[in-house]
């Protein structure tokens, strides 16, 4: 059976357009008999990285601090996560170009040398493979290949530096240029989400 880890970034609750697609995706994986996993970054905030706690996500030795361990133990929760589904959907809805602030404290903790990539003689080498990716991303204007749009190439290279190249991308643009265009974007990215699932 499949297993889907699924991530919720968006500040906006019950009304966030990302968090609905994926929800959406959710209930149409659940149809196939996929099992779901939910973790709502912002119900379930990660702290977010400083100097203590890179120190000790990089191996800090055993005279780790009580925020220290937590943070550790956190960390190895969040991949051993990951490592145990098929596939990853990541709702990531854009905010000043770029991600939300929660989602990158996920990628903070399970971003880590030996664990989830590794350097080698040739460059660095992803070790959570065999795996697939969807990224969901909503925006108010149009960002698709352009300029702007730092998000996608931001999380594709993030993906694929730690070993899933597998990745499929879900727009819903120009929410807010109107409800007639937020109406067809979310229509088309639904229809999207079908043929995904």
């Amino acid at each position: 059976m499949n297993k889907v880890l699924m991530l919720k970034s968006s500040i906006l609750g019950d009304s966030s357009q990302s968090g609905m697609l994926l929800d959406d995706l959710g209930k149409l994986y659940q149809q196939k008999g996929a099992q779901i996993t939910i973790r709502d970054l912002v119900e379930q905030p990660i702290p977010m990285l400083d100097g203590e706690l890179a120190n000790a996500l990089r191996g800090g030795g055993d005279n780790l601090s009580t925020r220290q361990q937590q943070a550790l133990t956190l960390s190895n929760t969040l991949v051993d996560e990951l490592k145990s589904h098929d596939t990853l959907v990541i709702a990531a809805p854009m905010y000043n170009f770029m991600i939300p602030v929660q989602l990158k404290a996920w990628i903070d903790f399970i971003a880590r040398a030996g664990v989830t990539f590794t350097y080698t003689d040739t460059g660095p080498k992803g070790l959570v493979t065999g795996k697939k990716a969807v990224l969901v991303t909503s925006r108010g204007g149009m960002h698709k290949e352009a300029g702007s749009d730092h998000l996608i190439p931001y999380l594709t290279t993030l993906l694929t530096f730690i070993g899933i190249t597998d990745v499929e991308v879900v727009y819903a643009e120009g929410l807010n240029m109107g409800e007639q265009q937020a109406a067809s974007a979310m229509a088309n990215a639904k229809q999207t989400l079908q043929k995904i699932a």
